[in-house]
């Protein structure tokens, strides 16, 4: 660090902030944008600014740790089997506010994960885990269970409602179609289609109203075999043709195949009941 001894107060801090800067900026290729007329704190800039030299510094170094070296390496959890039924909902917020002493978390995305299998997966496979090791003021390291052990029904029926039924049956136009397959899709009797195609054919049917009010979406019922995935339910939408609403309601189902290849499941075919496309 140069010496800025011969400075005092702000203007000592904002010396060693345009030097932190500099050094960031020729080390790191960090860049920095001028706000003039916001400008932080002197102080607070320079915690910034030494934080971020920290963690490029650490980050350069790239060093890795187990998370049960990293926490201490605790003994006084008990495997999974020996904690009680009653016992697993303390055990596990014991647990979790531990490693949160030490700046690891764990969160879940899936509702059907118990907390016995968060507390058995954090002992017999989060603990042997290698993470960036990483020690900076304010630093944690977050971990999402569903990232390790996918849950294809709790997965598949977010994709097939949210991306798709109800994306299919609202008046916004149909454009983004991350989920589904390119080539080979199936829309009620239409097959085969491209997914250029199959958006046509779906804003087609949305530019038929001016307005489309999903009023229900229930029975969701997901099964997975294999590599195929079948999403089911009913739907109820309100239609608006100026002045004149009538109702559309019936039976749907997707279904979505497995890319081994990548892990990732694709929309291969819709079928809306009450829908002529």
């Amino acid at each position: 660090m140069e010496d800025f001894n011969h400075l005092e107060g702000d203007e000592k801090i904002k010396a060693e902030n345009e030097f932190l800067k500099m050094k960031l900026m020729l080390e790191h290729d960090v860049r920095f944008d001028a706000n003039e007329g916001n400008e932080l704190p002197a102080d607070i800039e320079n915690q910034f600014l030494n934080n971020m030299a920290a963690f490029e510094k650490q980050f350069d170094e790239h060093k890795t740790i187990k998370v049960f070296d990293k926490i201490g390496r605790p003994e006084q959890f008990k495997p999974v089997n020996e904690v009680p039924d009653s016992e697993i909902n303390k055990a596990w917020n014991e647990l979790r506010d531990y490693m949160n002493e030490y700046g690891i978390d764990l969160d879940v995305c899936s509702p059907n994960i118990t907390v016995r299998e968060l507390y058995r997966f954090t002992i017999e496979e989060l603990f042997d885990h290698e993470t960036d090791d990483m020690n900076l003021p304010g630093w944690s390291t977050n971990f999402i269970y569903d990232e390790f052990h996918p849950d294809p029904v709790y997965d598949n029926t977010k994709i097939a409602t949210g991306d798709c039924i109800n994306y299919i049956l609202e008046k916004e136009p149909m454009e983004w179609t991350h989920h589904f397959r390119k080539e080979g899709l199936r829309l009620n009797d239409h097959f085969p289609l491209s997914i250029d195609e199959f958006r046509d054919i779906v804003n087609r049917f949305k530019m038929a109203y001016d307005d489309l009010e999903i009023t229900e979406l229930s029975g969701i019922n997901c099964s997975v075999n294999d590599k195929l995935s079948t999403i089911t339910g009913t739907y109820s939408v309100v239609a608006c043709v100026g002045s004149n609403n009538h109702t559309l309601s019936g039976d749907w189902k997707v279904v979505l195949e497995l890319d081994e290849e990548f892990g990732y499941w694709y929309i291969n075919r819709v079928e809306i009941a009450g829908i002529k496309f």
